[in-house]
């Protein structure tokens, strides 16, 4: 018994935006999730997680990524940028761990950690956050092409307008300004 309040209390008092989902619904959401997103618990609670994407189009594309990995490797880590209640963009790192191998999104656990405090907000287009997500992840011009269905001369326009919102002079410099890492 006193496991299982221990265990109710390192949820509740985390430090990072915890959590529960059923489907890609919210069940239960600890303290700190409310705060990183402006949502009581009661507003989060039984929501989809699509109230916390920019956009429809990206919590769908984010999905298809999150749920081909979790099968995979029943885990599931990145850094992108989500919503506030108050419609604001900002840097998160995601992290999820699925309860139910078979089917990744039955049962997970997730948490949300604000970074935008190591990262720039600069505004960019839909497209434009998908590549930034991949360059991160060190994928090439052709094969973040290959995945988003697009000629990679239309991936090296888009990453040519990202080193010039992020003032970057190369490819090097820009994965940089997005990731917060010191240059």
């Amino acid at each position: 018994m006193a496991e299982d309040k221990d265990a109710l209390t390192a949820f509740e008092f985390s430090p990072v935006g915890l959590v529960l989902t059923h489907r890609r619904v919210v069940r239960r959401a600890n303290a700190q999730m409310s705060q990183i997103f402006g949502y009581p618990r009661d507003k989060l609670e039984g929501q989809s997680l699509l109230l916390l994407y920019p956009s429809h189009e990206e919590f769908d594309r984010i999905g298809v990524i999150g749920q081909e990995r979790m099968r995979r490797e029943n885990f599931y880590v990145d850094e992108r940028i989500m919503k506030r209640r108050n419609g604001a963009h900002f840097w998160c790192r995601v992290r999820g761990q699925s309860l139910t191998p078979d089917n990744p999104f039955e049962r997970a656990i997730w948490s949300f950690a604000d970074i935008s405090g190591l990262r720039p907000i600069v505004a960019l287009t839909t497209r434009e956050r998908q590549i930034a997500m991949y360059m991160t992840e060190g994928l090439t011009s052709k094969e973040i092409a290959r995945l988003l269905d697009i000629s990679h001369r239309t991936v090296e326009a888009h990453r040519a307008r990202l080193q010039q919102k992020l003032d970057a002079r190369n490819t090097a410099e820009c994965i940089a300004r997005i990731t917060g890492l010191p240059q």
